[in-house]
């Protein structure tokens, strides 16, 4: 059975992995598509703002204008490439901040609702000519660079749309002291980027419905799973302490149920009916086992209550005179005069408990200490009064795993959980004990180490 909730644990945990990246998975494609389509918004949002806005056309007119004739400078051989560049780079920057200011105006009209910045970004300048083209500036062999616009990395911004710029331009310049007109075509490529403030906030907002009822359906299963597999463990560990139980129980009435077939059957014995100081042993005998037998059966029916149902009848007792007086009466009824008790309960004040289940609960510590002591078994009781009263019964015994100190006061529970144990009992006795002191108002604790001992802490509330 435990092999088979091993299985059934790892099993789950093996589902749960497999849930989380199917999961994972899907929430990662739907951000995806989420992103896609919000980034396809807000490209159709503002794709035309450059070209339909009348004062950013303007703009576009006057750079475009002296661009032109920089380009007829470099086509007569007057500058070179590089100042082609630097005299466009000056001209944008001298509209830049305009443009922006006018870009932001147009913007606002769009009421997008986020922060956006926008780049135009030049890729592309090519002088075309039939027999040659004369490359300017090409991004595949030098970064783009910002014709006008907000400043960010191409790496932070997403591409709105390209533009390709054609025109074919006639201009007069004197040449080797003669007036010539030329004509040249031109294409210059640009292409328009945006970046967009916290878009993967934005996004991930719009699902977070999707991400609330994924979280909510893994929580779920997973709670489900375990709910499923602890109760499971649960189960079995009831029925494996049943299974104790009744073992237990059957072993205990087994004695006396013998001896008193055995005695019916002497009782029948004719010689025997002859014999009236064998009939009287008889008789005795019969009388004890059944006085066991009931006490077995009190037990079981008396130290089952739990502590809602156990009426106290509490009174004033001074805490050293009861406490020696258990103690004392307790080291009487040893048989062995190997075991030492030592006392440590020199309090002259008095608590209000109920004598009789009280003396109850100290008796099967005491009890247990005995059963499941040693050679040269040492017991000290001590008590003390710190807020609280606080009955201490410490021994040298055999000690308590640490894993079994959390059931110690489960109901049938006995350390080992076997079904033969060396030591008689129903599992029944410190149940019991914690019932009672719960009666109280108190509460019990263990602290145990294997084969150094063990200490049970009682405390008690002043009234």
């Amino acid at each position: 059975m435990l092999k088979k909730i091993r299985l059934l644990i790892i099993a789950s945990i093996l589902g749960l992995l497999a849930l989380s990246l199917v999961q994972g998975y899907l929430i990662n494609n739907s951000y995806k598509l989420k992103k896609d389509a919000f980034i396809s918004e807000t490209r159709r949002s503002i794709s035309r703002i450059d070209d339909l806005a009348p004062s950013l056309d303007k703009m576009n007119d006057v750079w475009q204008d002296h661009f032109l004739n920089v380009i007829a400078d470099y086509y007569i051989g007057k500058i070179t490439k590089k100042v082609v560049l630097e005299k466009l780079n000056s001209t944008t920057d001298s509209l830049n901040n305009a443009y922006i200011k006018t870009y932001n105006k147009e913007l606002l009209k769009k009421n997008i609702g986020y922060n956006l910045k926008f780049q135009k970004q030049v890729k592309k300048i090519i002088l075309l000519d039939s027999v040659k083209n004369d490359t300017i500036f090409e991004s595949k062999t030098k970064p783009s660079f910002r014709l006008l616009g907000d400043k960010f990395s191409i790496e932070d911004g997403h591409k709105v749309s390209s533009s390709l710029w054609m025109t074919d331009h006639n201009f007069q310049r004197i040449i080797n002291g003669k007036e010539n007109s030329i004509t040249f075509d031109l294409q210059f490529q640009t292409e328009d980027r945006m970046n967009i403030e916290g878009w993967e906030n934005i996004v991930l907002s719009r699902m977070t419905g999707l991400l609330l009822f994924s979280v909510f359906i893994f929580l779920l299963v997973f709670g489900l799973l375990y709910y499923s597999i602890k109760n499971l463990i649960t189960q079995k560990k009831i029925a494996d302490i049943k299974t104790d139980f009744v073992n237990n129980i059957t072993h205990e009435l087994k004695t006396p149920l013998a001896t008193l077939t055995l005695a019916t059957k002497m009782l029948k014995n004719k010689d025997i009916k002859l014999k009236p100081e064998i009939i009287e042993n008889t008789v005795n005998t019969i009388e004890r086992q059944n006085i066991r037998l009931q006490k077995l059966i009190d037990q079981v029916l008396n130290n089952s209550l739990g502590y809602q149902e156990i009426k106290l009848n509490k009174e004033v007792v001074n805490i050293s005179d009861y406490l020696n007086m258990i103690v004392d009466d307790f080291q009487v009824s040893l048989d062995s005069k190997s075991i030492k008790i030592q006392k440590n309960i020199n309090i002259n004040q008095e608590i209000s408990i109920d004598k009789f289940y009280f003396t109850t609960a100290i008796l099967n510590i005491l009890e247990n200490a005995v059963k499941y002591g040693k050679e040269n078994l040492e017991i000290n009781v001590s008590a003390k009064i710190d807020k609280y009263f606080i009955l201490s019964i410490l021994d040298n015994g055999i000690g308590i795993p640490k894993k079994e100190q959390p059931f110690l006061f489960d109901k049938f529970y006995r350390v080992g959980n076997r079904e033969v144990h060396n030591v008689k009992g129903l599992g029944l006795g410190l149940y019991y004990t914690n019932e009672i002191v719960k009666a109280h108002e108190g509460i019990i604790s263990v602290e145990s180490e294997v084969d150094k001992g063990t200490n049970f802490t009682i405390q008690i509330p002043l009234k």
